[in-house]
């Protein structure tokens, strides 16, 4: 994950933890995006390599930045090899040039979103205390304009809690297909996150098979049907997503950008050997250091303690009681929808099925 412009952000979220970062750098530098591009292919297996943008604000960087990121990419790649590209944005300053680049190079593109215009515009505000869910929604429709269906990310505080269905009916008719619900630790309650996920489970399982996915839901059907989870906080170990700032620093993760995380650079180590490095090596390991509680859980092997962030003192995750509830509610329903599926059913034929059995209890 890279950091171009470090915490730099033209909102002001409530309950961003990540703006009260130092930032040393306006800007990544030129000589600085080089030597992450190169080492990044190089310590990459191929032949896709994948570049995740984040911020703060990304496109605070600017479009000429990423025009440089293709070029220095096409350069760099070893033949028949490609680059994928993915950023991260609140929308703010996406206009037509923006989302023809975006197409045009084929990015997968994630819009900040928090379900309702009222829960938006109270936690994602700009300096001037203005609401900016309208320029969300706007740079969703014009990317879509583009041919670009952009995922949503959607924080999750105890105000998202107490609207779950309209939180959802509202994400799902921008018709992207593809959602993410994000609890935000110290701003929302475990079980409460818990009691929000299975109200929309519901609304998801019997209406919007094959049309929007969840991923949270997607993630927990793919590791009971015998696959591997696509996100670390799901996996065994974690420490594969570090995080480069716009100095060059290399940090464990992006919760984690502090002294004591700090790897090294790209000016004066090289990438791949930071990311095999004992100290990060040990630092994904610590993830299996789980209390009696969870290693006697019965949803272990699909939440496997959660993201080291949400934990607390006594090694319990934060969330808890809140991924208990979810995994109790859901998971009957989501096998029944695996095995269905086994058979050769479509999503409307399984959703009639789940219906006619729920209406039977």
């Amino acid at each position: 994950m890279v950091k171009p412009v470090g915490s730099h952000c033209n909102l002001r979220c409530t309950y961003c933890y990540y703006l009260p970062t130092p930032n040393t750098v306006p800007r990544m530098s030129d000589e600085t995006l080089e030597r992450f591009v190169t080492q990044y292919i190089a310590a990459s297996p191929g032949p896709e390599v994948s570049f995740v943008w984040h911020g703060g604000e990304p496109t605070l960087a600017g479009l000429d930045f990423y025009r440089r990121v293709v070029e220095l990419q096409a350069r760099h790649l070893p033949p028949g090899w490609t680059a994928w590209n993915n950023l991260q944005t609140n929308g703010v300053l996406l206009d037509d040039e923006w989302c023809a680049f975006l197409a045009g190079h084929r990015f997968d593109v994630g819009v900040s979103i928090d379900g309702t215009r009222a829960i938006h515009d109270a936690g994602r505000p700009d300096p001037r205390g203005r609401g900016s869910y309208q320029a969300a929604v706007t740079a969703v429709r014009r990317l879509q304009a583009h041919g670009v269906q952009p995922d949503l990310l959607c924080t999750v505080t105890d105000a998202t809690t107490r609207a779950p269905l309209a939180v959802y009916r509202s994400l799902r008719a921008l018709g992207t297909g593809w959602l993410q619900f994000i609890p935000v630790l110290g701003h929302v309650d475990g079980e409460a996150y818990g009691d929000f996920l299975g109200a929309i489970f519901d609304e998801w399982v019997y209406n919007d098979l094959g049309r929007t996915e969840v991923q949270l839901f997607a993630e927990t059907a793919r590791l009971l049907a015998g696959g591997t989870a696509g996100v670390c906080w799901l996996a065994p170990t974690c420490g594969r997503a570090l995080v480069v700032e716009a100095d060059g620093s290399v940090y464990s993760c992006d919760h984690f950008v502090n002294p004591a995380h700090r790897l090294g650079d790209v000016a004066t180590a090289d990438l791949g050997d930071l990311a095999r490095s004992p100290r990060q090596r040990a630092f994904g390991d610590a993830k299996r250091t789980l209390p009696a509680q969870c290693r006697q859980c019965p949803w272990l092997t699909l939440c496997r303690g959660g993201c080291p962030k949400d934990r607390l003192p006594d090694g319990v995750n934060h969330l808890c009681g809140g991924l208990t509830r979810f995994y109790a509610h859901a998971v009957p329903r989501i096998r029944r929808v695996i095995g269905l599926t086994r058979l050769g059913h479509a999503p409307a034929q399984i959703m009639a099925q789940l219906r006619t059995e729920a209406r039977g209890r």
